[in-house]
């Protein structure tokens, strides 16, 4: 499956708009990591954990997108994009989307 953020896939045409393909994840924190990332809130930098995990659930978003787009028989997907939002405290959503198309 061919993914882009732009409207087209280079070097191949777009023959049919199929529908919006979607994949979502909702991650929560853990307690384990909550604490050190307070630690690491008092001196600054980084927080590794949670960069991890919010990597793991574009993945996960991802992948689920792609599925949804194979369930639509589509060739590619275009104009991908993310969201996130909160869902409840201490727990996300990451929403990947995009358009399904048929490429010739």
């Amino acid at each position: 499956m061919q993914i882009s953020n732009v409207d087209f896939i280079p070097g191949k045409e777009i023959v049919e708009v199929i529908d919006i393909a979607r994949g979502s994840t909702v991650r929560a924190r853990n307690i384990g990591r909550d604490i050190f990332a307070g630690l690491k809130n008092l001196v600054g930098g980084e927080i590794s954990e949670y960069t991890a995990l919010m990597s793991d659930a574009r993945e996960q978003a991802i992948a689920r997108m792609i599925a949804d787009a194979e369930s639509l028989n589509a060739d590619a997907i275009i104009n991908v994009r993310f969201t996130t939002s909160m869902v409840m405290q201490g727990c996300s959503e990451i929403l990947a989307y995009g358009t399904a198309v048929k490429l010739k």
